[in-house]
């Protein structure tokens, strides 16, 4: 199996950051905002059945291509033990030959009762008639990698942790790949869409580009000073939100009906940052301002009212999809079989692609009963740290727009950005915690229709996400309000002996306890390094040596990164999740 060497990226990549963080504070955002947030006062949410009201949400059709490899999924699934499956290899072959007469020869294939197929006819098949998953990704030599780049991490002196950083750093080498010329010239035979551009991708299992674990190779690669290969990854970032209307979850027809974490003006905001690179923010802002209407749209925003008489419009996830995830098809059908009806289904689909959309899938974070899985309701929840990449968005298009010179947008953006800070302060602030919390929609709420802000839907059970706005500039500059957050994360239980808990609920999903994740370590860390609180900043001094340290350990017994970390014991890689624990993945490189 070919290995995700871009987890190693997402942990290394957060691992050159922290290694440089503590020594480093990079300008404040905040230049164009001054005034300080009024705290508010705050329980848990209501319940409901997916049996209320008719799923009626929009959905993007997928294609021929794509609705087949769902069958040989499922063939597959049927036909080899679930330990040496992986619903995702099958769903990314490409043809060697024309569809119609691909399905006519899988047609003729005799098959048992269930579906299944021997396998050696099932093997025989996928030899003769597709090409290997990965096959459609080319080798490419990044063009501004140095085996050590000059000024590379230079306040790291310690002659063994370096020599590590530089095996990391080497890694760039076998993950940087273009789109191969089939996908150009016969798209019709392919799940990978083209790109303009090489890139990075995430490796193993992952063969394709990831809108937000790209936040975290941006940051590795500019650790790196690979500059150009990083305005290439925004250039193909780009080129997705020009051709669909948005950043798809990843390159592939199957990502087409849902988006990721919004984190493409973070990344602009980092390479000018680094580089000073003004044509980039002349090409990013006319795409930004599309992926924002993109996320105010109807599906993605709800409207509160609160106890003050105000309205506050902010936003969830929403996939435009209501049908098992191509992707995953065979597990969501197995999933979804206790439903009694297709309406049922139909709900319970949308809710799994919208909690993929999150990029936190899985959590008991999304879930009604926590014990059941089949609970998720991501669709009925305003997720604090998704309102907080988008406050971040308002805040980056303000200050793009200033310089080159719109000060229109820009004003409009700052005003934007003061009214969502506002709304955290009256939504999603709970006093008594010292935390933001996600905060739970009435069932069945249409999105025009202004719901009253009750305390009893604020989502009270710790997630590490209530600590993600500190990494915002207009929260981590009010110095009061990070040392009550800090004093909140200090006693919450989240912090362990390898890093930061995703969540305090040991369910088995992959977004739960003990597992840490290296954008969650990233953001609050640098959140609380930004601030001027010299006890915010010992915190995250410590909770960045812990992080290092588990990865370096286990590096040290295996060879390798790996994509999440049990925070429990340090050294030791996390489990859970529907599918095998992943190494070596892009987005660490930079934590």
């Amino acid at each position: 199996m070919f290995i995700r060497l871009n987890i190693l990226f997402f942990h290394s990549t957060v691992i050159y950051h922290l290694l440089s963080l503590l020594s480093e504070r990079p300008p404040h955002l905040l230049s164009l905002l001054s005034e300080r947030p009024p705290m508010a006062a705050a329980n848990h949410s209501p319940s409901s059945p997916y049996s209320c009201g008719k799923d009626s949400g929009p959905v993007i059709p997928t294609t021929s291509l794509v609705t087949f490899l769902e069958r040989i999924q499922e063939t597959a699934f049927q036909t080899y033990e679930r330990s040496k499956f992986d619903h995702k290899d099958f769903i990314d072959l490409s043809l060697k030959f024309d569809l119609s007469t691909t399905v006519k020869a899988f047609d003729e294939i005799s098959k048992t009762e269930n579906g299944s197929v021997s396998t050696k006819d099932f093997e025989e098949f996928i030899g003769k008639w597709f090409k290997s998953a990965g096959e459609d990704l080319v080798y490419v030599e990044p063009m501004d990698f140095e085996t050590e780049p000059h000024g590379f991490l230079p306040k790291v002196e310690n002659p063994e942790v370096r020599a590590w950083a530089l095996e990391v750093h080497g890694l760039w080498k076998k993950l940087s790949r273009e789109v191969s010329s089939s996908v150009h010239d016969h798209p019709e035979l392919h799940t990978l869409l083209p790109l303009p551009v090489p890139g990075m991708i995430p490796g193993s299992r992952f063969r394709e580009v990831y809108y937000w674990d790209s936040y975290w190779v941006i940051r590795g690669l500019l650790a790196s000073k690979m500059h150009e290969t990083a305005k290439a990854i925004v250039t193909n970032l780009i080129s997705l939100l020009d051709t669909y209307g948005y950043v798809l979850n990843g390159a592939r027809a199957y990502y087409t009906n849902r988006s990721q974490p919004p984190l493409l003006s973070a990344m602009v905001y980092e390479i000018y940052n680094r580089t000073g690179d003004v044509d980039l923010v002349k090409k990013a802002l006319p795409a930004l301002l599309k992926e924002y209407q993109f996320w105010n749209s109807e599906i993605h925003t709800m409207i509160i009212h609160d106890a003050e008489n105000c309205n506050h419009s902010l936003n969830r996830y929403y996939a435009m999809w209501n049908k098992p995830r191509p992707e995953a098809s065979a597990i969501d059908k197995r999933f979804a079989s206790k439903f009694l009806n297709v309406n049922e289904k139909q709900k319970f689909y949308r809710e799994l692609a919208s909690t993929a959309e999150s990029g936190w899938d899985f959590s008991t974070r999304w879930m009604r009963n926590p014990s059941e899985f089949t609970s998720l309701s991501t669709t009925t929840i305003l997720p604090v740290d998704l309102n907080a990449f988008i406050l971040r968005m308002e805040l980056d298009i303000a200050f793009f727009a200033k310089i080159v010179g719109e000060d229109a947008i820009a004003e409009d953006f700052l005003t934007a950005s003061h009214t969502r800070k506002k709304a955290f302060n009256s939504v999603f602030w709970n006093e008594n915690m010292g935390q933001w919390v996600d905060y739970w929609l009435n069932y069945g709420a249409e999105p025009k229709e202004p719901q009253t802000w009750e305390a009893q839907n604020q989502n009270q059970n710790v997630f590490a996400s209530n600590f993600v706005p500190l990494w915002i500039d207009l929260f981590n500059s009010d110095t009061p309000l990070v040392e009550k957050v800090t004093r909140s994360l200090q006693s919450s239980g989240l912090l362990c002996a390898a890093g930061i808990a995703t969540s305090l609920t040991n369910s088995g999903h992959q977004w739960d306890f003990p597992n840490g994740w290296a954008p969650i370590q990233h953001m609050i860390v640098e959140g609380l390094w930004r601030s001027a609180s010299i006890e915010a900043r010992k915190v995250a001094r410590d909770i960045a040596e812990r992080w290092i340290r588990a990865n370096y350990v286990a590096y040290k017994k295996t060879g390798t990164m790996h994509e999440k970390y049990n925070v429990e014991k340090c050294g030791e890689y996390g489990a859970g999740g529907i599918y095998r624990p992943q190494v070596s993945v892009g987005r660490m490189e930079w934590c």
